[in-house]
Parts: structure tokens; C-alpha cells; sequence
């Protein structure tokens, strides 16, 4: 599809997401259609779109047939906008002497006068304004009085002609009271979008964004993700990777521990993403932690977005191991960002992950943890997807990431709730293991893309003294599966080493 306009010829919308999907705005001097339920935002949207035009210098109009003025004054003071400089509201309500049934025709249905009158009142009303925007607020009202499918799709493109004639940049709302069916106005429409909200089994409503059509212009196509909060509507973009590029030197990055270093094969490479897995308790958060440390110490940022953990108490864990991450915070260093999955939308934390990478030039990122993510997305394929572009994103930005899964039991054969052990580049394992009547905790690295590691299995220790990585233990086997068998002469388990 090839387009001849320019970023300078179309109307923003005073909405940076939707912009970014209409590839800088609405066609000027055309008519979009934006449909929706009741409560999935469309007269916020265009608010938003007309808040956008007085910033611009341009005359806007507001027609509303379903909403009254003073409704939609409240709506928009909900918000901190004022109506009252630019923006003109007409309210057009139906000719009180078509309602009055001493007026009523026998041989003329009232609803041909009535739309007519309605048609008119539209007309005269931009006449008078001669605006550069106008936001008709319903369809529904215009496609009642209609009746049928003909006369409403003929008054939709008299409409559509008559605002041609000015070059106005019309947006009409529907809110899809009619039949699914009725497709009148998409093919009258320069463009189409569609509002939706999802009603999950727990949490806030979800809300998306999707453009059904837009005539010569190459949009970014599919669902993206919405929410409506105090100042209107936020629409973030559909991540995709490709589009992202950046030259950055592939350093290692150490761990800032050189055993865990050694079994690493030398540390963790930049523009890579590493998967933590264990069962619960075997400290992946501490591992990931370790990274954000050594950042910080090389004079780097860091970024931790934590799913599953109040960070009240995550701070008062991590500061008896001798990590004080809130200095670390306060110091600047440190981007600590607590996500409610139940509230926030997938699409959103992605937008927050790149507005940190970005903006404050990160170059470690944790993720703490994807069983959370997961919770997030309605299905488990939509999180690999999700999880495939974010990290494809990261990589190609010269970001370490770091993302932690618990696994389900303790010991034994365990399963995680989401394999996304084939996106990363490095896996580490972490397991329990029961020795000499003690449990113990184990580490391996089973897989790692970006150069040689160590083969072994070294037991761990978590202390006051932070991490402690111990020698390889080449005494025993059966490891993994929590149950191990000693064959050695010697057993170098880690406590007898510290002694």
C-alpha cells in the first residue's frame, strides 16, 4: 500500500499511541468512524482529538444527539479539560413540534421529518462554525431515524459530501447499538477504529485498540492495548522488534562473584537474555539481584520490575543479605517499578520497560517473575509472543535481561507454568537437594548460547554474607533430581569448605 502523505498533512489526535498506529494521524479533509461500546472510550477519544485541533489553531465542533452539554462538560472537567475556548458544543435535540402529537402527519412518517430536521440542523450548524473538526456524537440516533439500510447509508454519504466540501476532518462515533451486521459506514469511512473492552474473571476491565481500515495508509495493524485514566486515553503500540535497531560493543558482563563467574563461563554477554529457573525459595530473585549489584557498582543503571513481591519486604530480605537496594534507588541508579498484574495490561508493561531502556539508558533489566507476567495475559501463547518481541527489543538495544519462573514442587520432577527456556539465551537451574540430613541448594547452567560454561553442578549458599558459590560437586549424582547419590571419596559440600 503506498501512501503520498505526509506527517504534516494529517490531524493528530492528541493521543501519542493512536498517532503512532495511524503513522502520524487522521487523513485530513476526510471521515473516520469510531466505534465502540458504551464505555469503551470513544467520546474521550474525541475530546482528545478536538483538545488536540485549539492546540493547533484550528476551529473544532462538537454535535452531540445522544449526550447533553452539560454531560459532556462534566465528562471532559473529569479529565482538567475546559470546553469553554475552541471547542463548540451543539446540542441538537429533536424539533419539539415533531414530538407533539397534534403535529403528527398520517400520510408522512415522523421520522422522515424528524431526520431531515436532524440532517439540516447539522448542516446549519457547521455553516454557521465553518470548523476544521467535527465530532458527530451518534450514529446510532441518525441510523434509528433512517429505519433502513438504504436511507441510512444514502444520508451517511450526503453527510460524507457536505463536510467534503469544506475540507473538514469529521470523526463519527457509534456505539454499536445496531446489529453486528450493519458494515453501512465502513465502506463509506476513510478509516475505521474499533474500541473494546474485556471483562476478565478477576481484576480491571481490559481495553484495546484495533484499526479495521484506513484508506493509502500503512498503519500498524492488530490489537494494541488501552486504558483510560485521569487525562484520557493511553494507547500503547504493538512491540515489534524488527523495528528497533541499535549498534552497541557485545561486552561480558560480570557477575561481580567469580565462581559464579567461572561457571558462567566468564559472565553474562550484553544484548542477551537469561532465564532463572527453580522452585520456589531456591533464591532466583537474589541471582537476578546479583546482576543489578555488579551493574550498578561498573557505574551502570539498572531496572527491576517486580511481579510478586511487596517491596516493603523485599527491600527488608535483601538488606539482611547484605544488599541495600533502596540506597540504591535513592542514589539514582536503581529503577524499581512494583506491577500489579491484575491491573495492568501486557501491552503497558512492555511501554514500561522501553520508556526505562530509553529514556534512562538501562543496561540491565530483571523481571521478576513471568509467573506473574503470565498472569497478565489471557493465554499462554500470547505470552510467549509478548515475551519473544520484549526480549527481541531488549537484546537489540544492548540490554541484559533477566527474567525469573518458579517452578511447581520442590524436589524431584517439576514443571514450570510457561517454557520460554527456548527464547532466552542463558538458563540457569536451580534446585534443592537433600545431603548429609541437611537441604541444600544447587546451581547449574544448562544452557548458554552466546559462548562455553561449565558443565558442573556447585552448591550455593544465601547468608548474611550474600551469595556463596561453591566448588563443582563432582562427589555425587542425582543432583537435579533432589535425590543424589554420593560415589565420591570426599564429599566438598560447601559448609565443610567454609570451615
Amino acid at each position: 500500500m503506498n501512501s503520498v502523505e505526509t506527517i504534516a498533512t494529517k490531524a493528530k489526535t492528541g493521543i501519542w499511541g493512536l498517532d503512532d498506529i495511524l503513522s502520524g494521524g487522521f487523513s485530513r479533509g476526510h471521515l473516520f468512524l469510531v466505534e465502540g461500546a458504551p464505555g469503551t472510550g470513544k467520546t474521550t477519544v474525541a475530546l482528545q482529538f478536538l483538545l488536540e485541533g485549539v492546540k493547533a489553531g484550528e476551529k473544532c465542533l462538537y454535535i452531540t444527539l445522544s449526550e447533553t452539554e452539560r454531560e459532556l462538560r462534566d465528562g471532559a472537567a473529569s479529565h482538567g479539560w475546559s470546553l469553554d475556548h475552541g471547542i463548540e458544543v451543539f446540542e441538537l435535540l429533536p424539533p419539539e413540534s415533531l414530538l407533539d402529537s397534534e403535529q403528527q402527519q398520517s400520510l408522512l412518517y415522523s421520522s422522515d421529518l424528524e431526520l431531515g430536521e436532524t440532517t439540516k440542523q447539522i448542516f446549519e450548524a457547521v455553516e454557521r462554525a465553518r470548523p476544521s473538526r467535527v465530532v458527530l456524537d451518534s450514529l446510532s440516533e441518525i441510523r434509528l431515524l433512517a429505519q433502513s439500510s438504504l436511507r441510512y447509508r444514502r444520508q451517511i454519504l450526503a453527510i460524507k459530501h457536505y463536510f467534503a466540501r469544506f475540507n473538514t476532518t469529521v470523526m463519527l462515533l457509534d456505539d454499536l447499538t445496531a446489529e453486528q451486521a450493519d458494515k453501512t459506514v465502513h465502506s463509506v469511512a476513510h478509516g475505521v477504529l474499533r474500541l473494546e473492552e474485556l471483562a476478565p474473571a478477576y481484576g480491571a476491565e481490559r481495553r484495546r485498540v484495533r484499526i479495521i481500515k484506513y484508506r493509502g495508509v500503512k498503519f500498524r495493524g492488530g490489537y494494541h492495548d488501552a486504558t483510560i485514566t485521569t487525562g484520557g486515553v493511553n494507547i500503547f503500540p504493538r512491540l515489534v522488534a524488527s523495528e528497533y535497531r541499535s549498534n552497541f560493543t557485545r561486552t561480558t558482563m560480570s557477575s561481580g562473584i567469580a565462581q559464579f563467574d567461572k561457571l558462567l563461563g566468564g559472565g553474562i554477554e550484553a544484548g542477551s537474555s537469561t532465564l532463572i529457573l527453580g522452585p520456589a525459595g531456591t533464591g532466583k530473585s537474589l541471582l537476578a539481584i546479583v546482576f543489578i549489584v555488579a551493574a550498578i557498582a561498573r557505574g551502570e543503571r539498572a531496572a527491576l520490575f517486580v511481579f510478586d513481591e511487596e517491596l516493603g519486604l523485599l527491600f527488608a530480605r535483601m538488606k539482611g543479605l547484605g544488599i541495600d537496594l533502596e540506597a540504591m534507588q535513592r542514589g539514582g541508579n536503581l529503577f524499581i517499578d512494583q506491577v500489579d498484574a491484575a491491573e495492568m495490561s501486557p501491552g503497558e508493561f512492555a511501554h514500561r520497560v522501553r520508556k526505562r531502556v530509553d529514556e534512562d539508558q538501562i543496561k540491565t533489566v530483571v523481571i521478576d517473575s513471568l509467573n506473574g507476567y503470565q498472569a497478565a495475559m489471557p493465554e499462554e501463547n500470547s505470552l510467549i509472543l509478548h515475551m519473544h518481541e520484549l526480549l527481541q527489543y531488549l537484546n537489540r538495544r544492548g540490554a541484559a535481561t533477566f527474567m525469573t519462573v518458579a517452578q511447581h514442587g520442590l524436589v524431584g520432577d517439576m514443571k514450570a507454568p510457561v517454557d520460554v527456556t527456548y527464547l532466552a539465551d542463558t538458563v540457569i537451574l536451580l534446585r534443592y537437594f537433600e545431603a548429609v540430613g541437611t537441604v541444600r541448594r544447587a546451581v547449574s547452567i544448562i544452557k548458554k548460547r552466546t559462548g562455553p560454561h561449565e558443565s558442573t553442578i556447585r552448591e550455593f549458599l544465601i547468608d548474611g554474607r550474600g551469595l556463596t558459590i561453591g566448588a563443582p560437586l563432582d562427589g555425587f549424582q542425582g543432583i537435579l533430581r533432589g535425590v543424589p547419590i554420593y560415589i565420591g571419596e570426599n564429599a566438598p559440600l560447601l559448609e565443610e569448605q567454609l570451615q
